[in-house]
């Protein structure tokens, strides 16, 4: 023991760096946490396509004809397709899914800063085998964005299973921003970018 302490008072920082491994290692929490001190930066987000010309392209989104198929808590279904006309955000997230934690504080704000605005919905889709896990998890961090699960398989070109994932539709139905991985959605540069979408026509 004595050697021990000897060694301890000679490697603390060792000691100090290792224990911080070992929490990161087996917390999510504590990985979300690092991971949102990373996203804040803003160096992992996405940007919102320009609006184009009409005419497709390779590198101009196009609507997609798949339909997103979700359920909320009261069993209501909600398509995409019959949310022409209003900007979509769509987030798909899992309660054991480290960077979906540490991104949810910043959906939760940009959805408290919009959800009065009838031009934007949004779609927080939860992919947790057990969809009580995905609620308690909203329970527990008192997080009040809508809780929805997909009402039949998703489409390609909205989900191809990394989490989180983040789609923005614009009033077309066109896809102009798919993001995968974690990013903060709570920066004035997206508020503006969204701005943009809801007064495109």
């Amino acid at each position: 023991m004595e050697k021990f302490k000897i060694w301890l008072r000679k490697n603390w920082s060792t000691a100090i760096l290792v224990s911080i491994f070992i929490v990161l290692m087996v917390s999510p929490d504590a990985k979300a946490w690092l991971m949102r001190q990373i996203i804040s930066t803003g160096v992992l987000n996405s940007k919102i396509e320009e609006k184009k010309a009409e005419s497709a392209s390779a590198s101009n989104p196009v609507a997609i004809t798949e339909n997103l198929s979700v359920r909320n808590q009261k069993g209501e279904v909600i398509n995409t397709s019959g949310l022409k006309g209003k900007v979509v955000f769509i987030n798909f997230w899992a309660s054991w899914c480290p960077p979906c934690r540490a991104e949810f504080p910043s959906i939760q704000n940009f959805y408290d800063h919009y959800k009065t605005n009838k031009d934007l919905v949004f779609l927080t889709v939860n992919m947790d085998d057990i969809t009580v896990n995905g609620k308690i998890y909203l329970k527990k961090e008192q997080y009040s964005v809508p809780f929805l699960v997909p009402e039949a398989s998703v489409p390609e070109p909205f989900f191809n299973g990394t989490l989180p994932t983040t789609v923005i539709l614009d009033k077309s139905g066109k896809i102009r921003m798919h993001h995968t991985g974690m990013a903060d959605y709570s920066k004035d540069s997206f508020y503006e970018e969204i701005n943009q979408l809801l007064h495109e026509q």
